[in-house]
């Protein structure tokens, strides 16, 4: 029985064990995912703003609240 997961590995540690385990031909590791991904908040947020007055930005929340 085969079955195919996707995951995320948080830590390096759990990479060293699933090679462990493909060594032990209990997993096998696809190249295709073992890619690193940049999914800081940082990275994805940057350049989606433009720089507005706070004046600006506190009345347009004003209008969106409905105050």
């Amino acid at each position: 029985m085969h079955y195919t997961v996707t995951i995320d590995v948080l830590d390096d540690n759990a990479l060293e064990l699933l090679r462990k385990l493909e060594n032990l031909s209990v997993i096998r590791l696809r190249e295709s995912t073992l890619q690193m991904k940049d999914t800081s908040a940082i990275r994805f947020l940057k350049g989606k703003m433009t720089k507005q007055p706070v004046e600006e930005i506190e009345r347009e929340f004003r209008r969106l609240r409905g105050k």
